[in-house]
């Protein structure tokens, strides 16, 4: 596995960011104030706290959204459209 440049990332809005889960197979299962929790299918979950769709992710929140919860490789974020390839 290939580590994750989050450099290139840093200013990645939420509307890309939920954009991509969505493409990924992500499903919005509810949300409770501004935290947008997605759903899928095989079972991993991930929250998107934001306000604004154009908000920006401190960049701890934006790893453990990217690592722990989606599970994204760099391949899945090329894929994705997220890094450039």
């Amino acid at each position: 596995m290939t580590e994750i440049d989050y450099s290139q990332l840093r200013s990645l809005q939420a509307r890309h960011l939920i954009s991509a889960l969505i493409r990924d197979g992500f499903v919005l299962r509810n949300q409770r104030g501004s935290h947008h929790r997605y759903r899928h299918p095989d079972g991993r979950r991930a929250t998107v706290p934001f306000s604004r769709a154009g908000d920006t992710f401190a960049p701890k929140t934006l790893r453990r959204i990217i690592e722990e919860q989606a599970c994204w490789t760099a391949e899945d974020l090329r894929r994705l459209g997220l890094l450039a390839g």
